[in-house]
């Protein structure tokens, strides 16, 4: 890519498009176009259109994407594979049209069957059963992966699609409702401690950044605060999560994870994935991305617990759904090419703590 090139980062207001969207800056390139969803709804087919009309991109990062946790995806499925079905068709669709030099697609590693064999190579797609709890969203990126395939063998386009794991860091969803796991086992701790300190104003500034549901009142009082935090199992004295804790997962900070998007735009070509290859093969021409390191989900609330300070149990409700009992990525192909993830768990919950305690509510 030119320094000078056009450049759309779709989505950079959310945890993926955001830290690209830095790293792009750090690496000097000076026409970044970005959109937010107030300004393009990206699942409005005539609103995409006339964009690219007017901008005409010439490099695309597709970040953008309607996402959340295994809660959310349990509650919001129509959404997650209509929403998302629509941005992919629109943003690739409009790409191929206005000529687009190359483009990036952000898929997801929830595209792989749920008792894939680990770690989990590019090569397992298709091979199995998705994890019911996310399969609409998993369809949707699926069906993403091939739509760039399916363009670059007919129309011999540059689109390439990575596969992130578990992703977490700056501009993170925290809605208790719609989140990730890091991200509302962080919250839920942070939120906990702060009612244990008897420090209900800091619960008031966290609320007015990111409400939760039962606690929309204006100015709860401190046993408001205190019901509406327990009806989501969180206490001082007892931190209630989803599952039994034992499932493994494999963890990313997400500026690693826009380095490594930053890399593949930059160095990584179609024949590359096709193993060098002059025909494409529609098959696996997706790349891994992650730290080929995990944890169980009790190991990580344990991490995040002694960098908030929190004094209290972690409890599991045995009763609610685990998803995927293990998803670690093989992420040997990318690591051949050239990339590797360079901040481990520890590293990224501190900076991850840090940041959420800089945000404006805070300050």
């Amino acid at each position: 890519m030119e320094k000078n090139a056009k450049i759309f980062v779709a989505g950079h207001r959310g945890l993926v498009g955001s830290a690209i969207l830095t790293k792009l800056h750090e690496a000097g390139y000076t026409c970044l176009i970005t959109r937010s969803h107030s300004e393009l709804d990206l699942t409005n087919q005539q609103a995409t259109q006339d964009f690219f009309d007017a901008e005409e991109p010439e490099y695309v990062f597709l970040a953008a994407a309607f996402v959340g946790g295994i809660l959310a995806n349990s509650h919001y499925r129509a959404d997650f594979i209509f929403n998302n079905l629509a941005i992919q068709q629109n943003v690739i669709g409009e790409s191929f049209r206005h000529g687009v030099k190359k483009l990036l697609f952000l898929g997801s590693s929830c595209i792989y069957p749920r008792l894939a064999p680990q770690p989990i190579r590019e090569d397992a797609l298709l091979t199995g059963p998705l994890e019911e709890t996310n399969e609409p969203y998993a369809i949707a990126k699926i069906a993403g992966i091939k739509m760039c395939e399916s363009f670059n063998e007919q129309y011999d386009t540059e689109y390439l699609s990575v596969m992130p794991t578990n992703l977490y860091g700056p501009n993170d969803n925290f809605d208790l409702q719609r989140s990730h796991l890091l991200p509302a086992i962080l919250r839920k701790m942070h939120l906990a401690k702060m009612v244990g300190d008897g420090n209900f104003d800091a619960i008031r500034r966290d609320l007015s950044q990111h409400p939760i549901e039962n606690l929309e009142v204006i100015n709860p009082s401190d046993q408001q605060i205190r019901e509406g935090l327990a009806y989501f199992g969180i206490t001082p004295e007892r931190l209630t999560l989803w599952g039994t804790g034992t499932p493994r997962r494999e963890m990313m900070w997400s500026l690693d994870m826009a380095e490594a998007s930053l890399f593949v735009m930059e160095q990584v070509s179609k024949e590359m994935l096709a193993g060098g290859h002059s025909a494409i093969s529609l098959a696996n021409s997706h790349l891994n991305v992650g730290t080929g390191v995990e944890h169980t989900i009790a190991e990580i609330a344990e991490m995040v617990k002694r960098e908030v300070g929190y004094e209290g149990e972690i409890a599991f409700d045995h009763e609610k759904p685990d998803g995927t009992p293990r998803k670690l990525l093989d992420v040997s192909r990318i690591n051949a090419l050239g990339w590797k993830a360079h901040t481990s768990l520890e590293e990224g919950i501190k900076k991850y703590y840090e940041w959420y305690l800089s945000s404006p509510c805070y300050n």
